[in-house]
């Protein structure tokens, strides 16, 4: 079964939250955990708090960057992982080092194999059909030269991390030309896909645009 966690934050990844959706416990998986939009982030202290929500949880996890890295190295990093985590920070850079990398390529054939996909922030976005949705705030001053805002097409829609209510007059308008339905995040949800299911789990309304 194909299955991807998408959430706002990487810390709503825990075990009373995902057990259910994972071949096995969350504790006895083997995470690789992409930091590599952190590497670029304007406030990289998420990366420390969600280090230590981790280290709190017991969870297995390495912590990898696939910046400057080829389609032959990733196989082969990523080989005897459970899961593949892909934190956030700057989407623009993170898609570069996709591009760049063959990510795309690899994290396919793992997602096909049973390989579990979570992506947080930046790591949600671009697994969908498009980034256009970072374009929208100045969370990531510098777009390292994308200018072209195709991501990953893992799942059929786009989602607006970090979502608070006083955004939705400005979602509506942003939303009225996307050939893609947008799902809000808050910090305390995420989307869960399985094969064509898609589910919202967290506290908060099942907002669509």
């Amino acid at each position: 079964m194909k299955t991807l966690i998408l959430s706002s934050k990487g810390q709503f990844i825990t075990p009373d939250n995902v057990d259910r959706f994972l071949p096995k416990k969350l504790s006895a998986c083997k995470i690789a955990y992409i930091i590599t939009a952190s590497q670029k982030s304007i406030n990289p202290d998420y990366l420390e708090i969600h280090r230590k929500k981790m280290d709190e949880l017991h969870l297995s996890y390495t912590e990898m960057d696939i910046a400057g890295k080829n389609e032959a190295e990733l196989e082969k990093m990523f080989s005897s992982y459970d899961i593949i985590l892909v934190g956030g920070g700057n989407t623009f850079y993170l898609l570069k080092a996709v591009r760049e990398s063959g990510f795309e390529n690899v994290i396919k054939k793992l997602i096909a194999k049973g390989v579990v996909y979570i992506g947080s922030s930046a790591g949600a976005y671009i697994a969908c059909p498009s980034i256009i949705m970072a374009t929208w705030t100045q969370r990531n001053p510098d777009r390292y030269n994308i200018t072209e805002y195709t991501g990953m097409n893992l799942v059929p829609f786009l989602i607006n991390a970090h979502y608070t209510p006083d955004e939705l007059e400005f979602l509506k308008e942003k939303t009225k030309n996307l050939p893609y339905p947008l799902h809000t995040l808050n910090n305390e949800q995420a989307l869960v896909v399985q094969d064509e299911k898609i589910q919202l789990i967290g506290k908060g309304d099942n907002l669509v645009l």
